[in-house]
């Protein structure tokens, strides 16, 4: 499947893209268009499917402009409740509520001469895009408590996985907030639109990981080549990264052979209309639910893979090994199933 060599990419680790490696000629126009965009100062949006690197994009926006030498902060949107919005954003006056016995700086304050990260920027409700919408248009924000607008110098990049464009339509985002974050846009390809950078990839990482834990990085064979470029990869670079993590911690030896293994199961491949079973439910219950399923289905492989040996489990699914304890005791499994017995073969 080819001699084993990493090719010459045109992105490297050592190039402002730090991490961003690759040679398709989908991924050589987005960088093109990111390194364009960060000698600008105007807002960046960078979409693409989960896993495709876009935090990484955004650090590269980050330290290829101006602002290198200023703090990159990024911000999940999805982990801001609404009624803390504006108060983690923008900070707050001592006072502002019962809580606030000390005035504190938002993630914009901190953010100051640098870039401002708005990650998964479509999971804002209505109500936190209208706090947003004043400060992406003006630069200009009030902390929680204050009686006058501060001026902030900071660039934004948003993310998403969402076609925002969408959204707006059905009245999910707002078409304001909309225009303003849509002036620069990245669309960064899914690894299968980059099947030649598929090889190139894994054995980045494979030397990654392996420099990490102070060993020799093992090579790959045909078959795990063939096994590599033959998956589709539906959750993209990170599945990737992830299965190339796994199969170094299980090989033994110079190559990794059979300790190369893809769960296809966890990603799914496509999604197809509802079946005629389906019952609707709120949306977070069904959320919830879901977290339950995927955690046990995936906590019962991931036991069943490493015979029960917890700690080898925590390595696998880069987890505290104490954490990891906790939530399997929560799911209420019994970890000795997995063991085999001295004449289990």
């Amino acid at each position: 499947m080819g001699d084993g060599a990493a090719p010459r990419h045109s992105w490297d680790v050592r190039s402002p893209m730090k991490g961003l490696i690759g040679r398709a000629a989908a991924f050589l126009e987005a960088m093109d268009e990111l390194t364009r965009f960060a000698r600008a100062e105007v807002p960046v949006l960078i979409v693409g499917e989960t896993g495709t690197g876009k935090e990484l994009a955004a650090r590269a926006v980050h330290y290829a402009s101006s602002r290198r030498d200023g703090p990159f902060v990024p911000v999940n949107c999805g982990a801001l409740p609404d009624d803390l919005l504006e108060s983690e954003l923008y900070g707050h006056r001592r006072g502002a509520f019962t809580d606030a016995r000390e005035a504190r700086k938002g993630l914009v304050a901190h953010a100051r001469g640098g870039t401002l990260l708005l990650d998964e920027v479509d999971s804002l409700s209505l109500r936190a895009q209208v706090a947003l919408l004043r400060f992406v248009q003006e630069r200009r924000y009030r902390p929680v408590g204050a009686d006058a607008d501060e001026a902030t110098d900071v660039r934004i990049v948003a993310s998403t996985n969402a076609e925002l464009g969408d959204l707006a339509a059905r009245g999910r985002f707002r078409r304001d907030l909309l225009f303003r974050l849509d002036v620069a846009v990245v669309a960064l390809p899914p690894l299968r639109d980059r099947r030649e950078d598929i090889l190139p990839l894994a054995r980045h990482f494979l030397a990654q990981f392996a420099g990490r834990q102070g060993v020799s990085a093992p090579a790959l064979t045909e078959d795990n080549e063939a096994q590599l470029l033959d998956y589709a990869w539906p959750g993209n670079i990170r599945e990737l990264e992830n299965v190339v993590h796994r199969a170094l911690l299980l090989a033994e030896g110079p190559m990794i052979g059979p300790a190369l293994r893809i769960n296809s199961r966890i990603w799914p491949q496509a999604v197809g209309p509802p079946s005629r079973s389906f019952q609707p439910e709120g949306f977070k219950a069904a959320r919830d639910r879901c977290a339950q399923d995927f955690e046990r289905d995936y906590l019962t492989k991931l036991l069943a893979m490493t015979e029960g040996n917890v700690t080898a489990a925590s390595r696998l699914s880069l987890t505290e090994r104490r954490h990891l304890g906790r939530i399997i005791r929560r799911h209420g499994i019994d970890v000795d199933q997995f063991r085999r017995g001295p004449d289990a073969g």
